[in-house]
């Protein structure tokens, strides 16, 4: 049986996490408007997307914790 690429994941979620922030930044500045309904709506989605950035950094330091038991 192949071991599991926990490596793999656990890089991929350390990207996913910066990708994240970057992500909410440009959200949070490009779907302003001029209507404040719109600004609001790009504010809170951007926090919405900025949020998942410490999940993916915890998963992220779970798998590495998990490659290294499997090693």
């Amino acid at each position: 049986m192949k071991p599991p690429h926990f490596k793999l994941l656990s890089k991929l979620c350390f990207v996913l996490g910066f990708a994240s922030i970057i992500g909410s930044i440009a959200i949070w500045f490009l779907t302003g408007g001029q209507a404040t309904e719109t600004q609001a709506h790009g504010e809170r989605f951007g926090i919405f997307v900025g949020l998942w950035a410490p999940t993916f950094f915890i998963l992220s330091n779970r798998f590495d914790r998990f490659s290294e038991k499997a090693a």
